[in-house]
């Protein structure tokens, strides 16, 4: 009542207010990105390595190793129940066969442009040229090939989950391994046999829609704790790989960057262009998943945020979102399947002389374009370069030479292959006619990320990401509520 009363916190008071940018998720990540790098020259620099690491840098391995280990927690019912939701979904979109058909036609589009762009860079940069590394290395591991790939679409057991025990002297370990695209085929299955049943299947894809809302909103809770990971992750792997390893493969990793960064600054927004759509609203909405894929080098853990800025940021219909976006984290990668595996090649056949003739450079676009769905159920883009390798007859000892470098290209590959996967939606969307413009072209408040704040009650922690049974179009405030928070 008194106006002389003052109840603010030190914190409220204007030398002590944190300025309002600090607050975001972005800033956040960046922070993180520049900590995760100095620890991580620190360790290097005191002596750690990955097979002996000190202490500072058995703490960056630890929170990286256990924040990837929490993403890839969440995966199998993820995948499962997304997917199963996703075709559900179709059900309430009036055109949801051209729908499908369009994504899976933009999805060959871009993969066509990014392995051309992966192509011109193996032949003009010649990175496999004159390298001086020697060619004793050699890989031991899982070779790609399509016989594999059919075989593997077959589920050994419901989930498609396999165990394996390794037995030492001291001890026996068993872990858990999971295929991702076995999984895949058997939430498609599910899905359309539960449209099939119709009415009797309503009580199942009502639970199975409430598992996906409890489960994303668990994977929300992880990815907001992104930071804290990053600054693992990026530490770790500047103090396992530091400036030398990269040096040594300099013009191998220039290239695949070079070609990422055409791909993700000026073909996609040449295709955003194109439709009729603003670039700085798309890589203001994109943002924040292709920052998160960056340092969690996972298009599926970084599914959920995909998804929520595909819907909330970009303006496309929850039904089709949570169709194509999940489609895309498992078959839709440009950076991993596209510019990675083109110019990878070519190094290969550089540096062991082997010239390449125009059946070959071909032989890489199909692989390339169709291949994708080869490497749904393996981590990462070892297979997906193996089996390109295979195809073409290239000596497979040459992926031995670029596991070192690895990690580092996969940040890049998986911020694109993310920033593909919202782009698609969008395109189809708005050629579709049902993409919600006024969405899109919200401001963002100086922030690329959206904050819980499409309820009031979020400031006390109360709401949920969104209700999985409401449409986009009801979720298009989040902005001007964010404008009330305190």
């Amino acid at each position: 009542m008194s106006t002389s009363t003052n109840t603010s916190s030190p914190v409220g008071k204007p030398g002590f207010r944190l300025p309002k940018w600090a607050g975001s998720f972005g800033v956040q990540i960046i922070a993180a990105l520049v900590i995760g790098l100095v620890l991580g020259l620190v360790a290097k620099y005191t002596g750690s390595t990955k097979a002996a690491p000190n202490g500072l840098g058995a703490t960056l391995q630890t929170i990286g190793s256990s924040y990837v280990s929490l993403l890839q927690t969440a995966v199998v019912p993820l995948i499962f129940t997304a997917v199963v939701s996703s075709i559900a979904n179709l059900r309430q979109v009036s055109n949801a066969a051209r729908l499908a058909w369009n994504t899976l036609l933009w999805f060959a589009i871009t993969s066509l442009i990014a392995v051309l762009i992966g192509i011109g860079l193996g032949v003009l940069l010649q990175p496999g040229a004159a390298t001086g590394i020697t060619q004793e290395a050699n890989y031991s591991g899982k070779t790609g090939d399509w016989w594999a790939f059919l075989t593997g679409l077959f589920p050994k057991n419901f989930l498609g989950l396999g165990a394996s025990t390794t037995v030492t002297d001291a001890s026996a370990t068993t872990s858990v391994s999971f295929n991702v695209l076995q999984i895949l085929v058997i939430a498609i299955a599910v899905g359309m046999a539960a449209l099939k049943v119709g009415k009797q299947a309503e009580p199942f894809l009502n639970f199975n829609a409430s598992a996906l809302a409890v489960i994303q909103k668990v994977l929300w809770w992880i990815i907001r704790i992104a930071p804290i990971g990053t600054v693992g992750l990026i530490g770790n792997a500047v103090a396992i790989y530091g400036w030398d390893t990269i040096g040594s493969l300099g013009k191998f990793t220039a290239a695949i960057y070079v070609g990422l960064a055409l791909v993700l600054f000026i073909v996609y927004p040449v295709l955003v262009r194109a439709h009729g759509l603003s670039i700085k609203q798309y890589f203001s909405g994109v943002w924040p998943a292709v920052q998160l894929a960056f340092v969690s080098r996972s298009s599926i853990g970084t599914l959920p945020l995909t998804q929520r800025v595909a819907e909330r940021n970009l303006g496309v219909p929850r039904a089709y979102a949570s169709f194509a976006v999940p489609l895309g984290a498992t078959t839709k990668m440009d950076g991993c399947a596209a510019i990675y595996p083109a110019i990878a090649a070519i190094f290969v056949a550089q540096f062991f002389g082997i010239n390449l003739d125009i059946s070959q450079y071909l032989l890489i676009v199909v692989v390339s374009v169709l291949g994708s769905a080869a490497t749904a159920g393996t981590t990462g883009a070892v297979v997906m370069l193996t089996l390109t390798l295979s195809t073409l007859g290239l000596p497979l000892a040459g992926v031995g030479l670029l596991l070192a470098i690895d990690p580092i290209l996969d940040m890049g590959r998986t911020a694109v292959n993310v920033a593909g996967q919202a782009l698609v939606p969008a395109i189809v969307a708005k050629r579709q006619g049902v993409l919600d413009e006024s969405l899109y072209n919200a401001p963002r408040l100086g922030t690329p990320f959206i904050d819980d704040a499409e309820s009031p009650v979020v400031a006390d922690g109360g709401a949920s990401d969104g209700d999985a049974n409401t449409n986009a179009n009801n979720t298009d405030k989040p902005r001007e509520l964010a404008d009330t928070k305190a």
